[in-house]
């Protein structure tokens, strides 16, 4: 039977929780509710607030006894994180609800981010007309407005979480019958990194890759592109990785604003995926519009590459330190993984004649990776070529499909 799970804080949110759940009923759904309720002993939940606490590893008592609020919200996120996801890795439940205010959002937010992309989840939330990141991260999160506070159920929250009901059954009884369909097969999935000044690099790997069998997914490298890819290859659903354009780096290192973290490039070789890399883009930080920009940057070369986006050479002692991030990654990668540097340039504008074009800052990155790379086995493809030269992407691309290929045939063996 579908299975919703609804998770909540049942000792404050009770009236509407019951109400959802009969309301699911009637549309032919089952539910476990997971009380994450500090003090809650309601019984209506199916997994308790003291087995949330327990599955976070603390105990419940002396949790409750310091009374910090905070301590508190963050136990029992972590606690039905991980509930939630034991759950669906068993087939127990096929979609997440959750109503409540900054406080309930917060501890579902972490369970909703524990489920992989295409699992259904769906927050009904006061919080949802402001900033929303935290609450949705790199997930697929579909979140609702509540209108009114979540206070008992009246005429206007009787619509919104009607329409709430009615939206997660029919997303998890559409993912269950997918589960079960057999038939429902496709071309394995491969991650692709892009920028704008990467794009024919990116656009030939992606036709070699397509020509080649797989689906492509594009992920624009804009801080949220590259987490977005991250969180798929932890859900296992890459068969590997062409990670062309890391220039997300560059803005983690110098402040840019599209960072995508200090683990980026990090989750393929902690989960084994295939990956081919490159240093696409890495020639540059991103800013906003040009009045934007801090005055520590005084004298660094710039580029208003549109109103919006001001983009920022990066100097030889910025690249020095990105080889050495990026080597120091790739060396403790898991899985099969393989360097592609572009000797001749890193994006469209780093190229001879080219505004960015700082061949002593290449060479800084080049050596810097080779250095940090050296004894780890990782196999270093050198081409006398700029990124977005005819072939570069393709060898990438054809590479990536031979380190697949032959993952898959050891895997089976």
């Amino acid at each position: 039977m579908t299975t919703i799970a609804l998770v909540g804080t049942l000792d404050t949110k009770a009236e509407d929780y019951a109400w959802l759940k009969e309301r699911l009923a009637e549309l032919g759904v089952g539910v476990l509710a997971v009380d994450v309720g500090s003090f809650s002993t309601n019984d209506l939940a199916d997994i308790t607030a003291d087995e949330v606490i327990a599955e976070a590893g603390e105990n419940a008592e002396k949790l409750r006894e310091r009374r910090d609020r905070g301590e508190m919200m963050t136990v029992m996120g972590r606690g039905a994180a991980k509930i939630v996801q034991k759950l669906a890795e068993e087939g127990r439940i096929h979609g997440i609800l959750a109503v409540g205010g900054s406080g309930g959002s917060s501890v579902a937010a972490p369970a909703m981010q524990a489920v992989p992309v295409g699992f259904p989840k769906l927050l009904v939330s006061t919080m949802a007309s402001g900033d929303v990141s935290p609450y949705i991260g790199e997930t697929d999160t579909t979140i609702m407005y509540s209108v009114v506070d979540i206070a008992g159920v009246n005429s206007i929250s009787a619509m919104v979480l009607g329409n709430a009901a009615a939206g997660i059954a029919g997303m998890a009884k559409a993912y269950e019958a997918r589960l079960t369909d057999a038939s429902d097969e496709h071309r394995p999935l491969v991650g692709l990194s892009m920028f704008g000044l990467t794009t024919p690099a990116a656009d030939e790997a992606r036709k070699t890759l397509t020509e080649l069998g797989y689906e492509v997914l594009v992920f624009h490298a804009t801080g949220a592109g590259g987490r977005a890819m991250e969180k798929l290859i932890e859900s296992g659903l890459l068969a590997g990785v062409c990670d062309l354009t890391t220039t997300e780096l560059a803005d983690d290192l110098v402040g840019g604003v599209l960072s995508a973290g200090p683990e980026r490039l990090e989750m393929a070789g902690r989960m084994g995926t295939p990956q081919v890399v490159s240093l696409g883009a890495l020639d540059m930080v991103n800013f906003g519009p040009k009045d934007t920009v801090s005055s520590k940057f005084d004298g660094r070369t710039f580029i208003v590459h549109n109103p919006t986006v001001t983009l920022m050479r990066t100097s030889r002692s910025e690249t020095e330190e990105l080889g050495r991030r990026i080597g120091t990654k790739l060396a403790s990668a898991t899985g099969p993984t393989e360097l592609f540097i572009p000797t001749e340039g890193l994006s469209g504008i780093d190229v001879e004649g080219g505004p960015f074009y700082d061949p002593a800052a290449d060479a800084a990155l080049f050596d810097a990776v080779k250095t940090h790379l050296e004894g780890s086995g990782v196999p270093i493809h050198e081409r006398e070529c700029a990124v977005n030269d005819e072939g570069f992407g393709r060898a990438m691309a054809e590479r990536l499909d031979e380190l697949i290929r032959t993952n898959s045939t050891t895997k089976e063996n």
